[in-house]
């Protein structure tokens, strides 16, 4: 299914790349004036006025009248008109999956989290994820021709240019992207987890204005999102932030990857859940003591609670995770000298217990000339990173210069 939208910027028309260029710059810099929106994308105010005219006839900008200024002539003020298209976004997690629409300025119009799905790489569990999201659209009030495009995030390796995934869902030779468009009947993409989450963090989290950004995932895995001067990083076959799976212990434990000695193995939520059941087994003493007699499952949930509910032994275990996780990002820090770390996913929730030791270990391991205009914080999004970024890309890839 195709919006107006997706119809007039795909056909021929000679101004069907400004158009895309206009809207992209809107995305990113809110509401702007013609004069000024000519000077940035350097083009003539003549065919900029022809375009924004055409672009609001059709719906798609709004004129938001004059501006205020001191001297001269008020100009106008133009930007995108919120209800003209929506995107959905997609996060696939372990044990659900969050569903998020938004509006074309970027408002959250609709969200729905924890939707109980068991995620496993067989055509079960593809079929069932799209049963959900359909069932999802097929509630919502919007116009449902006006949904312009779906962003699903997969995690593991994803080439979300050409719309592979070679961690999950990778049964078919076609591209993954083409499969879920056929059997949600929309336009779908998709991209890695963790740089939905960079990118969500971005645009609406707690970055302002720094255009050099590392983002760690702590999840049950552990990876990496990177903006480089403003743009997200990709790498040259999309598969850039693996950074749980660099090597750099020999304690023999076996990574899901199949390789031993990852950085997972020792600084991750799968980390954190394996060293706490095993020192509970041993005996040691936690308010989750019971759950293990008891033979109920430990989940990374309960641990994170058991933290913030000042269990000790939770306490030290993620406190020696987050010193672990300094060393490494310290690295990172030398290599990279960004401006911001970002600390988010499952394990973020914990706190200040994980910040902490890793702003200690990075100050130990890294060069303190380097890491000195470094700050290291927690996101802002927290557990909607993933959906707001999923439902960002969404947008924003249905406007990227060709």
């Amino acid at each position: 299914m195709k919006c107006n939208l997706q119809k007039k910027t795909e056909s021929n028309s000679k101004y069907y790349v400004i158009k895309k260029q206009i809207i992209k710059h809107y995305i990113y810099n809110g509401d702007s004036t013609i004069p000024s929106l000519a000077n940035e994308l350097k083009l003539s105010v003549p065919t900029v006025t022809k375009v924004i005219d055409e672009m609001v006839t059709d719906g798609y900008i709004n004129n938001y009248g004059k501006i205020e200024t001191s001297t001269g002539r008020q100009p106008y003020a133009y930007g995108l008109n919120s209800d003209s298209g929506y995107f959905i976004g997609v996060e696939v997690k372990r044990n659900g999956i969050t569903i998020g629409v938004i509006n074309f300025k970027g408002d959250m119009i609709e969200l729905k989290k924890n939707i109980p799905y068991k995620s496993e790489n067989s055509i079960e569990a593809l079929n069932e994820l799209c049963k959900q999201i359909c069932s999802f659209i097929k509630k919502l009030t919007i116009e449902k021709e006006k949904i312009i495009n779906i962003n699903i995030n997969i995690p593991g390796r994803v080439n979300s240019e050409l719309g592979y995934s070679f961690s999950q869902f990778n049964f078919e030779e076609r591209p993954l992207a083409e499969i879920l468009t056929e059997k949600i009947g929309y336009k779908v993409t998709i991209d890695n987890d963790t740089r939905a989450m960079t990118f969500g963090e971005y645009l609406q989290g707690c970055i302002n204005k720094e255009k050099d950004i590392i983002f760690v995932n702590i999840s049950w895995g552990l990876g990496i999102g990177l903006i480089l001067n403003g743009k997200l990083y990709y790498g040259k076959s999309g598969f850039s932030g693996e950074f749980g799976h660099v090597a750099a212990y020999d304690s023999g434990i076996l990574c899901h990857c199949g390789k031993k000695g990852c950085i997972e193995t020792e600084a991750s939520g799968s980390a954190l859940h394996r060293i706490v059941l095993e020192r509970t087994l041993k005996g040691e003493s936690s308010i989750l003591s019971d759950r293990i007699d008891a033979d109920k499952p430990l989940t990374l949930d309960s641990i994170i609670s058991a933290v913030n509910n000042e269990d000790m032994l939770c306490i030290e275990v993620i406190e020696e995770i987050g010193q672990k996780l300094g060393k490494q990002i310290a690295g990172l820090i030398n290599i990279f000298n960004p401006e911001l770390v970002v600390i988010g996913g499952s394990l973020s929730q914990t706190g200040d217990y994980i910040i902490q030791p890793i702003k200690t270990a990075v100050r130990k391991y890294s060069l303190n000339l380097v890491n000195r205009d470094t700050v290291i914080t927690l996101s802002k999004l927290k557990d909607k990173a993933g959906v707001v970024g999923a439902c960002m890309l969404a947008r924003s890839k249905m406007f990227e210069n060709e």
